[in-house]
C-alpha cells in the first residue's frame, strides 16, 4: 500500500464530521493561538523589563494575533474567539443562540489553556522577575501578563464604561469591515484589516484598563492565575 493511500485513509479515519464539534475545536484553536501570542508579547515585555518588548510590540502581537486567529479558523467557525462577537452574530441571527454559551465556554477554556503554555513557556523567566513571589501589585507584580488591570485611578464605572465604548467600537467596525456593501476589502485581506482596527483600538483606549474588548481573552487567564499560585488577589 502507497503512502499516498495510508495517508487518505488516516485523514478519512480522523476526520471530524459533526458540524459543531467541528466549530467548536476550530473556536478553541483560533482563541488559543490569538491569547498565546497576545500573553507571551506582554511576557516578553514584562519579564526582560522592556529591554526586548514594550508597549508598542505588546499592542503589535495582540493586534498580529488577530489576524492569525482568524486565518486559522475563519473557514469553519467564523473565528469569533470573543463571546461578545458571538453574542452579537446571536443578534444579527447569524448564529442561533443556543450556541452561544457552548461557543463562549469553548473561547474561555482556550484562553486558559493558552495562559497555562505561556506560563511554561516563560515559566523561569516569570520567577526570575519576580524574584521568587507571584504578585498581582508592586514594581514586580506579573499578574499583568495573563489578564488585564485598571489603573489605580479609574473608577468601577469608569472602567465598565471603558470597555463597553472599546469593545463597541471593536464590534462595529468588524461588522463595517465584513459588511459587502460597503467599500469592499480585497478578498482574503479582512484579517488584515482587523488587525489594524485592533491595534488602533489599543493605541487610542489601552490607558485606563489595559484594553481586553474580550471577556474570554481576559476570564480565561485570570482563572488560570488564579490555580497556578497567585491566588484570588486577581479577582479584586
Amino acid at each position: 500500500m502507497s503512502s499516498t493511500s495510508l495517508l487518505a485513509r488516516a485523514r478519512s479515519m480522523f476526520r471530524i464530521r459533526n458540524q459543531l464539534l467541528r466549530e467548536c475545536l476550530a473556536e478553541l484553536l483560533s482563541t488559543f493561538m490569538l491569547i498565546l501570542i497576545t500573553l507571551s508579547g506582554s511576557a516578553q515585555k514584562i519579564t526582560s523589563f522592556e529591554t526586548k518588548g514594550n508597549l508598542l510590540t505588546s499592542y503589535l502581537a495582540g493586534a498580529l494575533a488577530v489576524m492569525v486567529g482568524v486565518y486559522t479558523a475563519g473557514g469553519i467557525s467564523g473565528a469569533h474567539m470573543n463571546p461578545a462577537f458571538s453574542f452579537t452574530m446571536c443578534l444579527m441571527e447569524q448564529l442561533p443562540w443556543w450556541k452561544f454559551p457552548i461557543f463562549a465556554v469553548v473561547q474561555t477554556l482556550g484562553s486558559f489553556l493558552s495562559a497555562g503554555t505561556v506560563y511554561l513557556l516563560y515559566y523561569d523567566a516569570i520567577w526570575h522577575y519576580s524574584n521568587g513571589t507571584l504578585t498581582v501589585s508592586g514594581p514586580r507584580e506579573t499578574a499583568s501578563i495573563f489578564a488585564t488591570y485598571p489603573a489605580d485611578y479609574v473608577s468601577i464605572g469608569n472602567g465598565f464604561l471603558d470597555q463597553v465604548i472599546g469593545t463597541g467600537v471593536l464590534i462595529v467596525g468588524v461588522m463595517g469591515i465584513m459588511d459587502p456593501r460597503n467599500k469592499g476589502v480585497p478578498k482574503g485581506l479582512e484579517p488584515v484589516v482587523v488587525a489594524l482596527l485592533v491595534l488602533s483600538i489599543e493605541s487610542a483606549m489601552g490607558s485606563n484598563c489595559g484594553c481586553p474588548l474580550n471577556p474570554a481573552r481576559d476570564m480565561g487567564p485570570r482563572l488560570f492565575t488564579y490555580v497556578a499560585g497567585w491566588g484570588p488577589e486577581v479577582f479584586r
